[in-house]
């Protein structure tokens, strides 16, 4: 269907004209997120409650699931208790916590009286769980078939009982005990024969996840495996939920968010960038900024205990910004790269000494070819008189006397040096920290980019006026 059906103002239009049987074609062809973010532009919180009232609640249950908080508010203060209800009894136990954790506790009061009572149950215990873990984000609403059914019987199980059921292409079974004892797939249940015991057509090679276990590592898990769902035990390894791949694929856009903002020196957001507020956004990045100004007052710290050497050496001051630069990228390079191994699970802290070793051969590597292209190209500046020694009296007085050309190699062997050293130094504390707080069973995205660059660029301005003493120790004063 064109874009133009699902826009904000083709739906309005088509509300006013009452043109119910358009609207309800357009729930049959249009994906429900496209028309939820129409939806979400209504100025009028009237036009969404007609949909509600004239759409097929298995549409408008997906369609409530989609809205942003703020359309989820106005929509529940402006229905009735049955409305609500009609609404609430069509979605999945997960989705409604899910609506829940975004909605002011008024409101979480009134859904949950609006909740038929045989799913309350289920819906406050999934709301028990810690924020982020298997059982915060499970639905308890899927499909289990004893170990001892025929492959016919099962079948008719599930079409009389998977209508209702979050997933039916992943079957779990169970013994009369409760306890796991294998899963089924629908096409291996589909080509048995009728007679055949579920036991027998069944995979044992299963893979399940503790109710406590970090959402990340139960991603982890299904990436791993290529699952299409998974097993969610409790402490007694009793069945008591299950994990669907379109959940994980919003944990995967959570957890990569929250490192993105994280690395970038940002608290992560609970809700989208449109949905925050102002002053909580400034409230999310101040912090990050102000340990950023107290750790970057260090490097103001040096630069004022070398203000003598660089009144006597002024030469030194242009290339400053380029080695902190080039040495707060290469930390940031290495933090991400390591960052994100750890997320993936493709090493480990414990494999610390192996990847630091791969690392600093990099930023051997790295750092000489960054050092040859940069002593020819700060020659050829110097030559250029981009980066002039004019005023500066270096050929003969400040260099002892070299010629022009040696005083300029001098400096330029000086800073790529520098930069060498200071490449070595930001890989190596890339590599360390992040495997340092994940050694702390922490976030490693916790060591954002900006936090190791500032590190970094005092390690780098430590080098290169300490190089610049050794150097010139004749002509520079004492500090």
């Amino acid at each position: 269907m064109e874009n133009e059906l699902i826009s904000t103002e083709k739906l309005e239009q088509l509300i006013k004209e009452k043109n119910v049987k358009e609207i309800r074609k357009i729930f049959e062809v249009v994906p429900t997120i496209d028309i939820a973010e129409a939806c979400d532009d209504f100025e009028d919180i009237s036009y969404l409650i007609f949909i509600f009232k004239i759409v097929k609640s298995e549409y408008t249950a997906d369609l409530f699931t989609e809205l942003s908080s703020e359309s989820k508010e106005d929509l529940i203060l402006a229905m009735s208790d049955a409305e609500l209800a009609k609404i609430l009894e069509s979605q999945f136990a997960d989705d409604i916590v899910d609506d829940l954790e975004d909605l002011p506790a008024n409101l979480v009061t009134r859904v949950l009286k609006n909740v038929p009572k045989e799913r309350r149950e289920s819906i406050n215990r999934l709301l028990n769980y810690k924020d982020n873990t298997a059982g915060s984000i499970m639905t308890t609403e899927f499909l289990t078939l004893l170990d001892n059914l025929s492959a016919d019987e099962a079948i008719n199980m599930i079409r009389k009982e998977g209508k209702t059921k979050e997933t039916i292409y992943t079957i779990f079974v169970i013994d009369n005990r409760r306890n796991l004892v294998g899963t089924l797939d629908l096409d291996d249940l589909i080509f048995a024969n009728g007679d055949e015991k579920i036991s027998d057509i069944m995979n044992m090679d299963y893979v399940t996840t503790n109710v406590m276990d970090d959402q990340e590592e139960v991603a982890n898990l299904m990436k791993r495996y290529d699952l299409n769902a998974i097993a969610v035990l409790n402490n007694e390894n009793r069945l008591i939920g299950l994990i669907t791949v379109d959940d994980i694929v919003d944990v995967i856009e959570q957890e990569a968010t929250e490192d993105m903002s994280k690395m970038a020196g940002v608290a992560p957001l609970e809700n989208s960038y449109l949905e925050t507020k102002t002053l909580k956004m400034a409230l999310k990045c101040a912090p990050w900024l102000m340990i950023l100004l107290i750790l970057g007052t260090f490097s103001s710290m040096i630069l004022s205990k070398f203000e003598n050497a660089l009144s006597a050496l002024p030469i030194l001051v242009p290339f400053v910004t380029v080695l902190m630069d080039t040495g707060g990228n290469a930390g940031g390079q290495t933090t991400t790269l390591i960052v994100r191994g750890l997320a993936v699970q493709e090493f480990e802290p414990r494999d610390y000494l192996k990847i630091l070793w791969k690392e600093l051969r990099v930023a051997f590597l790295t750092g000489l070819m960054v050092c040859i292209f940069s002593t020819i190209w700060f020659l050829g500046e110097m030559y250029l008189n981009i980066i002039s020694f004019d005023g500066y009296e270096i050929a003969n007085e400040v260099l002892s006397g070299w010629p022009l050309f040696l005083a300029r190699l001098e400096i330029a062997l000086l800073v790529s040096t520098t930069l060498f050293l200071g490449i070595i130094v930001a890989k190596f504390v890339g590599t360390s920290l992040p495997m340092l707080v994940a050694s702390l069973k922490k976030d490693p995205a916790l060591i954002s980019s900006p936090f190791v660059t500032t590190i970094v660029d005092v390690c780098s301005l430590l080098i290169y006026l300490g190089f610049a003493y050794i150097l010139f120790s004749n002509i520079l004063p004492a500090l």
